[in-house]
């Protein structure tokens, strides 16, 4: 805009001075050959009165020279009765000139090597016409023309140069607003609730600058009461937990009533954290590569939890790829409560006896965690995937998966479904070590591979 502004005068302003300044240039030159050819008729006119009373060369001489002009005047006087023809000083004019201007007896210029001259008539008291001529160069035709024209060209550059000067600054005035508003709108899509801009500038902008900012307060009024209604929702939750863990205590001794135990306090220190982040006034976001965890260890964590109740269900449990640390860019709260989902899931939607097991392949780039199990699959994998993202439906809320995929997508990575080599199903978490997108084709055939040489048990 701010270009455009300063093209637009820029034009206007170029054709406002060429329509003015093209016929005053004309004008001015016009007025200087006007100014020299009156010159010349003010020399002719001083010859004139010693004319008409006497034709004597040496006296005629005499007035020529007086009048300053020795080698851009002359004189010519017809030949009468008894007389000859007389012509005094430098003949420039044609002869045939001369004596159209005797005929005709009015004055009349004509062009000669290097100028023009003036030919005046004068009348003689024998009653002859003669004639004044006067030399007018070229040089005086022009005389300061070139100085007012180049004058009038610097006032035209000045004109074009102030223009654009006007210009620029009525284009930021105008632009200036509107990259605030473009800022700030960035600002508040990357999640700067305090973006604000500045009510100024032109009345459209500043109409939707005030617009903005509503519309920011309203973002920011909305989020705080999804906030304060996670946090009662979540708060809720206490009451019943407080009564499990109070029955909890009856439990006794034994495998069972610890993993029971456990369960209930960590379901509470979940509920803790889900309190306390909707509480807080601004989003919280972790860095990638700033927070992560150990992988392998987290697996072997998670399985030593699930293998007890798997082991009370007669399921057999496998584990690989977690003899040695694999570090991943993911918190480990994400990655207990991603495990925790998909075990959740093979407990809930398998019977009891069916195998499963988790494997974890590390390479340069990515880390593949595999949990897979001996059941009877998923029919639609499509569909379970919809559900894992937002959408539960028959018996399922959905977020299970949803909890997966948003581990995995926030690193680059992704979430596949797909049938297992125990059978059943298989849910393949791609984690990227590096932000980039997975290369799919590739490393899924080295994963298939992998699986197949740890086997089934």
């Amino acid at each position: 805009m701010r270009w455009a502004l300063v093209k637009v005068c820029v034009a206007v302003t170029t054709m406002v001075v060429v329509a003015f300044a093209v016929p005053l240039g004309l004008v001015i030159k016009e007025m200087a050959r006007d100014r020299a050819f009156s010159n010349a008729e003010r020399q002719a006119a001083a010859v004139a009165p010693a004319l008409s009373i006497t034709t004597d060369r040496d006296q005629l001489e005499r007035v020529v020279a007086s009048a300053g002009s020795d080698d851009g005047m002359a004189v010519h006087i017809p030949a009468g009765e008894g007389t000859k023809a007389v012509d005094i000083g430098r003949q420039r004019a044609a002869a045939k000139d001369i004596a159209a201007t005797r005929g005709l007896g009015r004055a009349s210029t004509t062009e000669v090597p290097g100028g023009s001259t003036l030919l005046q008539p004068t009348a003689l008291s024998s009653g002859e016409i003669a004639v004044v001529e006067v030399y007018v160069p070229e040089s005086e035709v022009s005389n300061g023309v070139g100085t007012a024209w180049a004058v009038l060209a610097a006032v035209g550059v000045a004109l074009v140069v102030g223009s654009v000067a006007v210009a620029d600054r009525l284009g930021v005035r105008m632009v200036q607003p509107a990259q605030r508003l473009v800022e700030s709108a960035h600002e508040l899509g990357e999640g700067k609730l305090g973006a604000r801009v500045p009510e100024e500038g032109p009345t459209e902008l500043r109409l939707a600058a005030v617009a903005f900012n509503s519309m920011a307060d309203q973002v920011v009024q909305l989020l705080a009461n999804e906030r304060e209604l996670a946090a009662d929702l979540s708060h809720r939750l206490r009451t019943p937990l407080t009564v499990l863990r109070l029955n909890t205590a009856s439990l006794g001794d034994g495998p069972a009533a610890e993993q029971t135990r456990a369960a209930v306090a960590q379901l509470e220190r979940e509920v803790d954290t889900i309190i306390r982040t909707a509480r807080e006034a601004k989003p919280q976001t972790v860095a990638l590569g700033v927070a992560g965890c150990d992988a392998s260890e987290v697996v072997r964590e998670r399985m030593d939890f699930w293998s007890a109740l798997a082991e009370d269900e007669g399921r057999k449990v496998r584990v690989a790829g977690v003899d040695r640390p694999v570090r991943i860019p993911v918190a480990r709260a994400d990655l207990v409560a991603a495990l925790d989902a998909l075990l959740g899931n093979v407990f809930r939607h398998t019977p009891e006896g069916t195998a499963f097991a988790v494997d974890v392949h590390n390479s340069d780039d990515a880390v593949i965690v595999l949990v897979s199990d001996a059941g009877p699959g998923i029919a639609d994998p499509d569909s379970a995937m919809a559900r894992g993202r937002g959408s539960g439906s028959d018996g399922s809320t959905g977020l299970g998966l949803d909890i997966v995929r948003r581990l995995a997508e926030s690193t680059g990575g992704d979430v596949r479904l797909g049938s297992s080599v125990l059978g059943g199903t298989e849910v393949r978490i791609w984690i990227q070590l590096d932000g980039r997108a997975p290369v799919r084709r590739g490393h899924r055939g080295t994963v298939r591979r992998r699986r197949r040489s740890v086997g089934a048990s």
